[in-house]
């Protein structure tokens, strides 16, 4: 597994669309006045409707997988499932129009219990942090 190594990574960028915002709350059914109710949000200390943080992890999740496509598993008899987001932190919001870059690093793979701990970074457009979590990937067989 030689091509998954310790300081490996990927990045992409996403612009946050007043479409993603309704598309996740239909998928999740997460209709908070946080996210879809702009009058409710225009008095908050915000001033305007936020992202979901879970929307947010989602796009992590996607990280995960294109570290996973630029450094494929050598190993054809496994594949790397999600064990989980560990010390998932949302910093600042994130607003419709804010453009978010995210950030994918590996930081250790053990290749003892065959897993990886990654860093995972969001800055928006003026490279403020606005979320970060580690992310834990193992490698499973294919079949018993």
């Amino acid at each position: 597994m030689t091509s998954f190594q310790e300081g490996r990574t990927v990045t992409f960028s996403k612009t946050i669309s007043e479409n993603d915002i309704h598309q996740f709350a239909e998928l999740s059914g997460d209709f908070s006045p946080n996210h879809v109710d702009e009058e409710f949000m225009r008095n908050s200390v915000y001033g305007k409707r936020i992202a979901h943080g879970a929307l947010l992890v989602g796009y992590m999740s996607k990280a995960s997988s294109l570290i996973l496509e630029k450094y494929p598993n050598a190993d054809q008899d496994s594949i790397a499932v999600s064990l989980g987001y560990d010390r998932i932190r949302f910093i600042k919001p994130v607003f419709i129009d804010d453009i978010i870059t995210i950030t994918y690093t590996v930081d250790e793979y053990d290749s003892q219990s065959i897993r990886a701990k990654s860093t995972i970074e969001i800055v928006n457009q003026k490279n403020e942090l606005v979320a970060i979590a580690t992310h834990i990937l193992k490698w499973v067989p294919n079949s018993e």
